[in-house]
């Protein structure tokens, strides 16, 4: 597991994060949506490799650059990565260097609403009223430092 600024990535590992984003989001849960947002300049990378390629990533905000908190966004896993728990070790590293870097902040996460359990695991709370985002039922969630 390894961060990157954007600059960082190069082109090969940007595409990689690029691929598996649209795999996973467009391809596998039939969403039509725009994944180049113009935020991925402004994020940290966190990037896991395996011998096959990109495993999983997430990506990072400080508390301010989009709101309050902390923002933790476009967790991916790669599917046949999912259940060795990579999921779980790349939002435990992300929370760390958060914490970190940036003291005691509560984060922030747009959670897809059928994985609330999953990030309620993790320590994370609904903070508020559900959404529809591209199509798919979302909450919105913080997990309070501490």
């Amino acid at each position: 597991m390894r961060w990157f600024g954007f600059e960082e990535l190069g082109a090969i590992k940007l595409y990689e994060v690029v691929a598996l984003r649209e795999e996973v989001f467009v391809v596998e849960q039939r969403c039509a949506y725009l994944d180049a947002d113009g935020l991925d300049p402004r994020a940290r990378h966190l990037l896991a490799h395996d011998g096959s390629g990109l495993a999983g990533y997430l990506r990072t905000f400080p508390p301010g650059a989009l709101r309050a908190e902390a923002v933790i966004g476009r967790v991916v896993v790669r599917q046949d990565q999912r259940g060795t728990h990579l999921g779980r070790r790349l939002m435990n590293e992300a929370w760390s260097t958060l914490q970190a870097t940036h003291g005691p902040v509560p984060v922030f996460l747009s959670a897809q609403a059928h994985l609330r359990g999953w990030y309620e695991g993790l320590g994370y709370a609904v903070s508020g009223a559900g959404y529809d985002e591209d199509g798919i039922p979302h909450l919105p969630m913080v997990r309070a430092p501490g």
